[in-house]
């Protein structure tokens, strides 16, 4: 079982490299194994375009390709049965001939669901499912917890000082240093969508961009109306497109969540400003919070100390925790927070 184990973990490095680049759609990797000797590797590396089990196959080398009709296929989630952007993979390896397919996690989505596992084995295909299920299911956390909850994956994340401030009011100061920037920024790409209040967005003007990152920069959502927002903001112009959720009515967090699940987003990165962070920790409604702390103090970042902004207070359990360069980067996940498992 642990050289299934290895391949698995396999599929499960190449499903990452999908990161930023496939949202909604699920991360997926896959490889094909002839005699203990990978012969063909691949992973979902575009929403809309080729599958990881497409991908794979076409790796293959043309003076191995007569070998796939004796090798196994190990996939880190189920494969698909129906035509959407593009052909079902349960076709795909049926029609190669493939004998035995090793698979993590069964998608439970409607149109999947167990029906790629049911094509497969009513075509002669033998089928083990469940192999290093949580690990499969944790690479994509995001697809799971809106697919189970219709509610996307929420993540906090903001920089403090070491005196436990977030910045002064109205004025724009950067806490964290450059590596913590990048950080930020893959964040952002791993995310479908970025949320900031509208206070936010007055006084920092952000891109609230992937410009330090690679993948795809996240739809942009604002918590305030359209008017409030010169014309000239980074948040007004350009890509990608930005959704104002109004707050005229007061919106709960409940129903703020609800607009955004309206508009199929599986996940929402939320930086800030202090207020909407606190919000969604006061109501206990986020899964993971990513909590930046500079060695510094504010008086050490400006001299300007008139109405500084206290840190939110957030409790959880620590799952990561390391050093960039200045910065020590804390990881909390929220043990009350619904689960997608």
């Amino acid at each position: 079982m642990e050289k299934h184990f290895g391949y698995m973990r396999r599929c499960f490095e190449l499903a990452k490299l999908g990161k930023g680049f496939v949202s909604p759609n699920p991360l997926v990797g896959a490889v094909l194994v002839h005699d203990d000797v990978i012969i063909g590797e691949g992973y979902h590396a575009q929403y809309g375009a080729a599958h990881a089990e497409v991908n794979c196959l076409n790796s293959v080398a043309e003076k191995n390709k007569h070998l796939i009709p004796k090798s196994t296929l190990y996939v880190s989630l189920e494969p698909c049965a129906h035509y959407g952007k593009t052909p079902p993979c349960a076709d795909l390896i049926v029609q190669q001939k493939i004998p035995k397919v090793y698979i993590s996690v069964v998608d439970n989505f409607d149109l999947v669901n167990g029906k790629g596992i049911e094509h497969l084995q009513k075509n002669g295909v033998q089928v083990v499912s469940g192999i290093l299920e949580n690990e499969g299911m944790n690479i994509n956390k995001h697809y799971w917890c809106f697919l189970k909850n219709k509610m996307p994956y929420i993540t906090l994340k903001f920089a403090q000082t070491k005196d436990g401030y977030i910045g002064i009011q109205n004025k724009t100061i950067r806490i964290s240093d450059s590596l913590a920037q990048r950080y930020t920024h893959q964040l952002r790409a791993e995310h479908q969508s970025i949320l900031v209040g509208k206070n936010t967005v007055l006084s920092d003007n952000p891109k609230l961009d992937v410009r330090f990152a690679t993948g795809k920069s996240p739809l942009r959502l604002v918590l305030g109306n359209k008017t409030d927002i010169p014309k000239d903001f980074h948040i007004k112009n350009g890509e990608p497109s930005t959704i104002f959720i109004s707050d005229k009515s007061k919106l709960s967090i409940q129903e703020v969540l609800q607009k955004i699940a309206d508009h199929k987003i599986i996940s929402v990165l939320i930086e800030g400003g202090a207020d909407v962070l606190q919000q969604f920790i006061a109501q206990n409604v986020w899964n993971e919070a990513h909590i930046i702390t500079n060695k510094n103090t504010l008086l050490h970042r400006t001299q300007d100390m008139d109405n500084p902004i206290k840190a939110p207070c957030i409790k959880g359990i620590e799952t990561a925790s390391f050093m960039l360069d200045t910065d020590h980067i804390q990881v909390l996940k929220n043990p009350h927070a619904i689960s997608f498992t």
